[in-house]
């Protein structure tokens, strides 16, 4: 795991499986990457807004709903791509109410994921 750090590009997937392939892909891609496999484990590490925040949806003990609306309310107004197996219209919707900028359904097009990385700017 990478300290963060405001270039960073955060990901949180309980599948640890995804969580390391995604990591090489977007170092591959040359952004540094913070790895997290919780949510929890997100908030107890972060220290500083990354650069964005890439989050798998179904998670235990917080989704990545829950996460986005977490931030929210705590003031971190970090841009957040969920990513979910299971795309639904009141997912999208209740991502759009929270402030969520794009949600993606796996299997994920790397275009998509670094084009969503790129509108975020380097801070």
């Amino acid at each position: 795991m990478v300290a963060d750090h405001s270039r960073t590009v955060a990901i949180v997937d309980d599948d640890e499986a995804v969580l390391e392939s995604f990591q090489f892909l977007l170092e591959m891609a040359g952004f540094p990457v913070a790895a997290y496999p919780s949510a929890q484990a997100f908030l107890d590490a972060s220290q500083t807004s990354p650069r964005c925040l890439i989050v798998d949806q179904h998670m235990p003990a917080m989704t990545g709903l829950e996460l986005a609306a977490k931030l929210r309310s705590d003031g971190v107004d970090v841009p957040v791509m969920l990513v979910t197996s299971a795309l639904s219209p009141a997912i999208i919707a209740k991502a759009r109410e929270i402030g969520v900028r794009g949600v993606l359904e796996k299997p994920l097009h790397e275009d998509e994921v670094i084009a969503f990385i790129q509108s975020c700017g380097s801070a």
